[in-house]
């Protein structure tokens, strides 16, 4: 069974650990097996901790052994993203100015995964301080998509994506402000959930009020984000937003969909260009749904506010988190990152006033949609996987992009409603580049969400196709710089 370990899912591997018939050491071995044999192409694990896991693995073992109640993780082994502080094991956030830095706490979201018996194994690459969907930096250079190694996996969750498409581990943490966790699990074939604000909080912050980022998880399916989710989500104290989800995140994901009201739209009713390649896959599973028992109409919520709350929102977090950073190492820093700090520096009272009209404006929109419609589809991300060697695609079928944030206008107008969301494996394009579906529902809908992401994956299995990562299926690549 060894050999196959690398295969297994979450559930199905904690489920062999917490039966004795794997040891949590067996399923570490297996694990950094797995990252010898692979992440030398796709270079999507930058920093490990292999004593200290060994130390973790022999510590569940005895736990197992004790016939104690066991956590829901337990003996799990997981490589944690980088801008996630984990506490004795250096964090970058993919940037030169942190390139030794190890923290001395482990943010929220990493001691609920170690909590619940998850063996921390080291950390997985992205942008630096996860800015835009392409994880590369100037510290660890490039992480290419397990599919196509001459393609990006998308960001800033890029290594984790990568990581369990590739079979390094089946459950991992990351992060999504402008898409970071729904375009890299479109590049990559996986499941990535933002969930709604205060199901998994933040901490530390600077602003408790901030509501644009998500903490959330990435899988390989669904019922392990599931799994994951019963050992991090839960209300803190020090966070002012309730805990909104109704229901368990363990109690089950099946779901009869009949009479489910869905709209989908290509464009999100805005002319958002898409690539044609894209729409024909995603256009293509829409009778999977109908087959399920839904209707699915062409509709969309009014967005037309989104682009304007997205935008001034990112400036002043972007300004708020790094302008400090910016005003003292300036150049070291990317230039994406400096311009959008600028674009927070440049706000006006006026601004703020404006994008606060905006957002009520647009939720009054969301919830005149949700009052005719129970789901809203849409494309997880516009392009396919791209060339590697590029910062980001700066057009779309003669459609110039400004910023390197508008390719990712069709996760960043999601972010945007502030709902919860769902990238889930929807196909692949003719060239064999994975394409995934953006499921949306209303606020704490996020079991609700899981229901109908879980129905269309075991109905489709898109997310059982696993990448030839054999030498011969390499292609050459060279990242960007800086």
């Amino acid at each position: 069974m060894s050999g196959a370990l690398h295969e297994l899912s979450a559930v199905d591997l904690i489920g062999a650990i917490r039966r004795r018939e794997v040891s949590a050491r067996e399923a570490l071995d297996a694990h950094f097996d797995r990252i010898d044999a692979v992440n030398g192409r796709i270079n999507a694990v930058i920093t490990e901790d292999r004593d200290g896991a060994v130390a973790l693995a022999a510590a569940a073992d005895e736990l197992t052994a004790s016939g104690a109640d066991l956590p829901p993780l337990h003996g799990l082994p997981m490589t944690h993203k980088d801008t996630h502080n984990t506490r004795g094991l250096r964090t970058t956030q993919g940037s030169s100015i942190f390139r030794d830095f190890v923290p001395t706490f482990d943010d929220l979201i990493i001691g609920r995964l170690k909590s619940a018996g998850v063996v921390t194994t080291g950390k997985t690459n992205v942008p630096e301080f996860a800015a835009g969907s392409h994880t590369f930096n100037e510290v660890f250079g490039t992480t290419v998509n397990p599919y196509d190694t001459s393609r990006s996996a998308g960001g800033s969750s890029g290594g984790v994506a990568a990581s369990i498409a590739a079979r390094i581990q089946p459950l991992g943490d990351g992060s999504d402000m402008g898409g970071s966790l729904r375009v890299p699990a479109s590049f990559c074939n996986v499941v990535g959930y933002r969930p709604s604000i205060g199901v998994v909080p933040s901490l530390p912050t600077r602003n408790a009020w901030a509501w644009l980022s998500r903490s959330g998880l990435m899988a390989r399916d669904v019922e392990d984000i599931a799994l994951g989710m019963t050992a991090i989500a839960g209300a803190h104290a020090a966070i002012p937003y309730a805990y909104p989800v109704r229901g368990s995140f363990g109690a089950g994901l099946e779901r009869d969909l009949t009479g489910l009201r869905i709209g989908w739209s290509p464009d999100f009713g805005l002319g958002v260009p898409v690539d044609r390649e894209v729409l024909r896959v995603l256009e293509g599973q829409l009778q999977v749904f109908a087959g399920l028992g839904a209707i699915v109409e062409e509709a969309a919520p009014d967005l037309r506010d989104a682009d304007q709350v997205f935008g001034t929102t990112r400036a002043f977090d972007f300004v708020l988190g790094l302008g400090d950073l910016v005003a003292k190492h300036g150049d070291a820093i990317k230039p994406e990152i400096r311009w959008n700090v600028e674009q927070g520096q440049r706000l006006t009272a006026q601004d703020l006033v404006d994008a606060a009209l905006a957002r009520t404006r647009l939720d009054t929109s969301v919830r005149r949609y949700f009052g005719r419609y129970d789901v809203f589809l849409s494309p997880a991300a516009q392009v396919l996987p791209f060339d590697a060697a590029e910062r980001y695609p700066t057009s779309l079928d003669g459609v110039a992009f400004e910023t390197y944030l508008d390719w990712m206008r069709a996760a960043c107008l999601i972010s945007a409603t502030g709902l919860p969301a769902v990238s889930v494996p929807a196909g692949f394009s003719a060239d064999g580049l994975p394409v995934g579906l953006q499921i949306v529902m209303p606020h704490g809908s996020d079991i609700e969400l899981l229901q109908v992401a879980y129905a269309f994956e075991q109905a489709t299995g898109w997310a059982k196709r696993a990448p030839d990562l054999s030498p011969a299926s390499d292609r050459e690549h060279a990242g960007p710089q800086g």
